[in-house]
């Protein structure tokens, strides 16, 4: 799950048993003045920053809802290129204190999220095939991701130790995400020749192909009830765009400029296309209802940016902004128990690239 820089283009093997949820309605309350969100962001209250420089993103909560872990390439860190963390919620003081790191330190790092149980941590890292940072792609005219085919999926416990490997194969293997039911895992490969979903069974570790279509499939995330994914896919159609499409994939490299979103079962059935609004549309993640999609997009920016998160029904209808940012807002996900919202922001950045987690109450009209 690669994030976006607004510059230069706006951007386990536990218990399966349903995990405790806790109340995080005390987490961010009324600790400072809410003066971080815009007037607009009617459903946002609260809001508070949790770090304070460097590119910070994807925030996942535990199950619990008591600890986030995240990505970061901050240097005051020592870090070169993103690696893993995380930092409990009601303890975290990131202006003075360098959180807990959970991976290697070594290679390159993205998506990491909590497995059933809350004392382990799923990441993908290339720190088997890469000791330094992997080289990163020249732009070739226009905004690129890296496919790195060094990327394998790895546990950590919460002391950085790793324990497990849960997919070690050639190829470009990341974007994990688990099932609220604790039960499967998803995951981004290109070991049919084209990026495409697949679902694991925690228990037997048994692999299933969910997407089979043309185009990147990434980005998943399972729906509250386990049953269903919403991820964010390419699909290009005409003869230039498919050709562009594999000459890039063939040199580890996708084009993420125009992604729309989609759902289906877990299972690869009744598919469908849920947005169809241009440009980049990523980062989705479930309403606490099952019933509407959070996500970022910049289809109604001209020049590629501002990003900002909106919500949708399942149907397609109901389009709604939910941040108002000028710049880039995205990596939206609920806490389990529905009540916050964690995402990653450049407001407030005095003119940097920086990009920082942001945590609020969430506010149901």
């Amino acid at each position: 799950m690669k994030y976006l820089s607004v510059l230069p283009l706006a951007i386990l093997i536990a218990c399966n048993s349903n995990p405790a949820v806790v109340d995080t309605e005390d987490i961010t309350s009324n600790e400072q003045p809410d003066t971080l969100r815009y007037e607009s962001e009617i459903h946002l209250k609260n809001l508070k920053q949790l770090t304070f420089g460097g590119d910070n993103a994807e925030a996942y909560f535990s199950f619990n809802n008591k600890m986030v872990t995240f990505q970061s390439n901050y240097d005051q860190w020592g870090l070169e290129c993103d690696q893993i963390f995380y930092f409990e919620l009601d303890n975290v003081n990131m202006k003075e204190e360098k959180p807990q790191l959970i991976s290697t330190g070594t290679g390159r790092t993205t998506c990491a999220f909590f497995m059933p149980g809350d004392t382990t941590i799923l990441f993908a890292s290339t720190h088997m095939g890469h000791g330094s940072c992997p080289h990163v792609p020249e732009n070739k005219g226009s905004y690129v991701w890296p496919i790195y085919d060094d990327y394998d999926i790895f546990v950590s416990d919460l002391n950085g130790n790793i324990v497990d490997t849960l997919v070690m194969a050639p190829g470009y293997d990341a974007e994990a995400t688990v099932s609220p039911k604790g039960d499967k895992m998803v995951f981004t490969s290109d070991r049919s020749g084209d990026l495409e979903l697949y679902v694991m069974d925690l228990n037997t570790r048994a692999v299933t192909q969910v997407t089979d279509e043309l185009g990147y499939d990434g980005g998943a995330f399972f729906s509250p009830d386990g049953d269903w994914l919403v991820f964010r896919a390419s699909r290009p159609k005409t003869p230039e765009a498919i050709a562009e499409y594999k000459s890039l994939l063939a040199e580890g490299l996708v084009k993420p400029t125009n992604m729309e979103i989609y759902v289906c079962r877990t299972d690869g059935s009744e598919l469908r296309q849920v947005t169809n609004l241009g440009n980049a549309n990523w980062a989705p993640y479930f309403h606490p209802s099952g019933e509407k999609i959070l996500f970022s997009s910049n289809h109604a920016s001209v020049r590629g940016f501002p990003f900002n998160i909106y919500m949708i029904d399942l149907d397609g209808t109901n389009l709604k902004q939910i941040t108002f940012d000028d710049s880039f807002d995205a990596f939206p996900m609920f806490s389990f128990d529905g009540k916050k919202l964690i995402f990653s922001s450049n407001r407030h950045n005095g003119g940097t690239r920086e990009t920082n987690l942001f945590i609020a109450d969430w506010v149901e009209e």
